[in-house]
């Protein structure tokens, strides 16, 4: 996708064999990147969501066993790194499915060459993601298109948080359609929920859709059922971290509540899913780990000053306590249908093994 008109993915090589990022700490108000040298480097972004979005968590951990391996290709030290780096995010299974893969790959090859085997692996785990991204929206299309088609050429869709190319390698999984049909001349609005406490929907979705030239609208969080019952939702579709076996799905917190609002209102909510963020190993929903992130996440918030300066301010009563789980967990009943880069199935076992059945 682009910024300012030139191409972007997430993350890339550089000469030095370092590796490149945008920093998603500071955007909107911030275009910056980050290099990443090492194995901590790597930890660190992930865990402080400088990077984030369950593809390209997977993609940067990757790169953290390379550089690892470039340091010390010793078995003890893969271990470590793989410890190291999928200790960084408990929720989003593409971090430990990424790792898995490296770890297979690396396993049986000489120390000599672990480093070099590494790197193009991760480069390969990239390079699949921005394909796999293309096919989730190249599938969704006639859903889109069937869509628009009753409601005279015009299309408005409500998404939560960011599954975009922010959260992946490029593409993204739930906003590849909206760019296609926009490519393709559908009249296309995008509902973008601001997704508290951290705000990657107002902060990131509508900062890339904006970028890409998308009409968009930023909305509260709370205002997703009002738009529904007013007719004003053609459809729901989100990202996923972790789909358990019976296809329950762990997205960001507030998730849930716009899938309740869209089964109460016959809205569909479609739920864009790569392969990779399938837990097959997982029976149902309430198994998933769901990670407590700090308090300070909501009850502070960060915004550009008139200036055009950064200000971090409290938003709370002084000495009021917090809660700020991150994820929460929509039942496979609510969800319409799964897209993904194999075509779209059912939120069942059955619709998934049906799709995936070499992970059955």
């Amino acid at each position: 996708m682009k910024i300012h008109g030139k191409h972007y993915r997430t993350i890339w090589t550089r000469p030095d064999e370092t590796v490149e990022v945008i920093d998603q700490m500071k955007l909107p108000h911030v275009f910056e990147t980050a290099v990443l040298k090492n194995a901590e480097d790597c930890a660190v972004a992930i865990k402080t969501m400088l990077v984030r979005g369950a593809p390209l968590i997977g993609a940067t951990a990757a790169y953290g066993v390379a550089f690892a391996m470039k340091k010390d290709p010793s078995s003890k030290a893969l271990v470590e790194a793989i410890d190291m780096l999928g200790a960084t995010r408990p929720t989003a299974v593409n971090l430990r499915w990424a790792l898995r893969r490296m770890n297979s790959v690396l396993k049986g090859i000489g120390h000599e060459d672990r480093f070099a085997a590494a790197w193009a692996e991760a480069a390969k785990i990239c390079d699949e993601d921005v394909g796999t991204c293309r096919m989730i929206g190249v599938n969704a299309m006639p859903i889109f298109r069937e869509i628009a088609k009753k409601n005279g050429g015009k299309l408005n869709v409500l998404t939560h948080c960011n599954a975009g190319w922010l959260a992946c390698v490029d593409w993204g999984t739930a906003l590849a359609p909206m760019y296609m049909a926009h490519d393709e001349g559908i009249d296309i609005h995008v509902w973008v929920d601001e997704t508290r406490p951290r705000n990657q929907g107002a902060s990131l979705s509508a900062y890339e859709l904006g970028a890409h030239g998308v009409k968009h609208t930023i909305i509260a969080d709370n205002a997703g059922g009002h738009y529904m019952q007013h007719g004003m939702v053609d459809l729901v579709i989100v990202g996923t971290d972790r789909v358990t076996r019976n296809g329950d799905v762990a997205n960001k917190i507030g998730t849930y509540l716009k899938a309740l609002a869209a089964h109460d209102n016959g809205v569909p909510f479609y739920v864009a899913l790569p392969s990779s963020t399938l837990d097959m190993s997982m029976a149902k929903g309430s198994d998933i780990p769901i990670e407590e992130r700090s308090t300070d996440e909501l009850l502070k918030m960060t915004g550009r000053l008139p200036g055009g300066g950064l200000a971090t301010v409290e938003i709370a009563a002084p000495g009021s306590p917090g809660a700020n789980p991150a994820f929460d967990v929509t039942p496979a009943r609510l969800v319409t249908s799964f897209i993904t880069e194999r075509g779209v199935c059912a939120a069942t076992e059955e619709g998934l093994k049906g799709l995936f059945p070499q992970l059955a």
